[in-house]
């Protein structure tokens, strides 16, 4: 069975394109891991604004997905290294702080969704993503963000579960090391995902809206 096209999978009307923890806390001055921060800003946060852009002029759905803890931690995970390892970095994510709000280079706009999470390692765990996005008839999830090390890679997953189409620019995520991150790509979501690049999402649009 031939795979489809970015032209069969990237329909206005039924895709969304989805950033993953892209705020301050995570990938902009507010970061708690600067290394993952560094790595974003050479290509991801460039490119997803470029997608951003591509995605409101062609009205495709943009929904932004953002992970916020309670000064006290009450309702947050406690029960993986990663959550233990978060305590101790020097970043404010509770709600309305800069670290845990959207970098303001990508918006919201509007017509932008936000949803937010205080558990869970991907933004389909804690939030309403899956129920909003039924009900405004998406099947094809652009996902963009970090990180490829966790979240990216659990997003895309749980998105094939549930029975999306998942569409990766791989220049628009990122990971630590860079190395590591290419060959998570190229060995595993590559078999859940359609694997592209920026420019060629942001083509296909222009092409389907003119």
């Amino acid at each position: 069975m031939p795979q489809p096209t970015l032209r069969d999978l990237l329909s206005p009307t039924t895709t969304a394109l989805v950033t993953q923890e892209c705020q301050g806390g995570v990938i902009g001055p507010q970061a708690g891991l600067p290394m993952l921060a560094e790595e974003a800003r050479l290509e991801t946060i460039p490119n997803v604004e470029k997608l951003l852009t591509a995605a409101r002029g062609a009205a495709v759905t943009v929904v932004h997905c953002l992970v916020q803890r309670r000064a006290d931690g009450r309702g947050s995970n406690t029960n993986a290294r990663l959550f233990a390892a978060g305590k101790s970095f020097p970043v404010d994510l509770t709600p309305g702080s800069a670290g845990a709000s959207l970098l303001p280079e990508f918006g919201p706009q509007p017509e932008d969704l936000v949803l937010t999470r205080t558990h869970g390692v991907g933004p389909m765990t804690g939030t309403d993503l899956d129920s909003v996005l039924r009900n405004l008839g998406i099947t094809t999830i652009v996902g963009v963000g970090v990180s490829v090390n966790v979240a990216i890679t659990n997003f895309a997953m749980d998105a094939v579960n549930r029975g999306y189409q998942f569409v990766l620019p791989r220049d628009a995520v990122s990971g630590y090391p860079r190395e590591y991150a290419e060959s998570v790509i190229d060995n595993t979501l590559s078999l859940l995902a359609t694997i592209t690049t920026t420019s060629a999402v942001v083509d296909t649009w222009a092409e389907l809206t003119t």
